[in-house]
């Protein structure tokens, strides 16, 4: 019952990031906001949530993961109603730095490492990255048919319409949590919940750092500023983004679970490095192509083999350190992820605005991340994932 609704859950917040990624900046440009506030914005955004998420994963098995877990929901109402609610830049950085709304169309905010070690826990003797590749699908399926119904409701009604849909599934989102049983709570003891050992720091404190390289890379062309970018360079509706978008993400959600068996074979760490590198490449290609069929084309293939790393990298960080550190792992490293995005987008917009320039993004976010994938296998590949496994 509680994988249930912790998959339900997934799928409705992963959906309302997608619904609301694709026409964010559009938004936020149609509301008199120049490109330089706009990347500032994304990034306070990205920001805030490290903030957020920091506070509220260090203390989640002591203060409660079910509560916790709600009060990310209620802070993903509070940031869509104030983004609806007011054009004051202000109040917007208010809203965007305490509050948890997706430019990227990807997870922010407490709920994945939370959930994730909810799962792993209810998983346990049984095969742990098959299960978070099927948890990764159903989100990458919602995130897919939230871009299409973004971009067709922005096209009918206005890009506002999605900002509100997106607070109203923060509310639905907090009422799916309120059903959780205790058994999605930690079994350590409060003193037990955080990574105390030193082998555990230092796992932790590589891959934070890499994972955050990652991360910055990645919030070079999040996906609303890919869809600006698309936007931008060819013209493009809203309605004709979102499919664009609900394309990609159903071709990342096939990767994922693929990733399951390829793990199997060749082992996390080589699964997450070598299905990487690749796609790196094809996101430098994209802004070279010189029509839009082929950048749909590329960006498309890029998909399809980009989010093999997501399910084994969540594996690997659980698998890496004791059970009773494992919610602190995951959300330290996860705050490492959206710390490194949250530097980006700020250097990104004033890029992908200035059509000459708009490469640039591209390239530097394929450059790095082809660095972080040859870092990881140099500086982990002696790990022990056996003793949590």
């Amino acid at each position: 019952m509680d994988a249930a609704l912790l998959f339900t859950a997934r799928s409705l917040r992963l959906f309302a990031y997608g619904f609301v990624a694709v026409v964010l900046v559009l938004y936020l440009s149609s509301i008199g906001l120049d490109d330089h506030r706009i990347g500032t914005l994304l990034s306070l955004t990205l920001a805030g949530d490290v903030i957020v998420s920091l506070f509220l994963t260090t203390r989640a098995d002591a203060f409660g993961r079910k509560r916790t877990l709600i009060a990310g929901a209620l802070l993903m109402l509070a940031a869509g109603l104030a983004f609806v609610a007011t054009r004051d830049f202000t109040l917007l950085v208010v809203a965007a730095t305490l509050g948890v709304i997706s430019p990227s169309g990807n997870e922010v905010g407490p709920f994945l490492a939370i959930e994730q070690v909810a799962l792993a826990q209810a998983a346990e003797g049984h095969d742990r990255t098959a299960l978070f590749a099927w948890y990764n699908l159903a989100g990458s399926f919602a995130t897919a048919l939230g871009s299409l119904a973004g971009g067709w409701v922005s096209a009918a009604a206005g890009y506002r319409a999605p900002i509100v849909g997106y607070a109203m599934c923060g509310l639905a989102l907090a009422a799916i949590f309120a059903f959780l049983s205790p058994r999605v709570e930690s079994t350590a003891r409060r003193a037990e919940a955080r990574p105390t050992s030193l082998s555990s720091r230092g796992i932790v404190a590589r891959l934070s750092a890499l994972f955050a390289l990652d991360s910055f890379a990645g919030g070079l062309v999040v996906q609303s500023i890919m869809a600006y970018w698309f936007y931008r360079r060819f013209g493009l509706s809203p309605a004709t983004l979102g499919t664009i978008f609900f394309g990609a993400n159903v071709f990342a959600g096939i990767s994922a679970l693929a990733a399951a068996r390829i793990a199997r074979r060749f082992g996390l760490l080589n699964t997450m490095v070598f299905t990487h590198l690749p796609s790196n490449v094809l996101l430098i290609l994209v802004p070279f192509m010189p029509n839009l069929p082929l950048a749909i084309a590329v960006l498309l293939l890029r998909f399809s083999i980009s989010q093999m790393d997501v399910p084994t990298r969540q594996a690997f960080v659980i698998a890496a350190v004791d059970p009773a550190e494992r919610t602190a792992a995951a959300g330290i490293t996860g705050v490492a992820r959206t710390t490194g995005a949250a530097l980006a987008p700020v250097l990104a917009m004033p890029l992908i605005a200035s059509l000459g320039h708009s490469w640039v993004p591209f390239v530097a976010a394929g450059a790095l991340k082809i660095v972080y994938d040859l870092v990881l296998l140099r500086s982990c590949r002696r790990i022990d994932l056996s003793p949590s496994s």
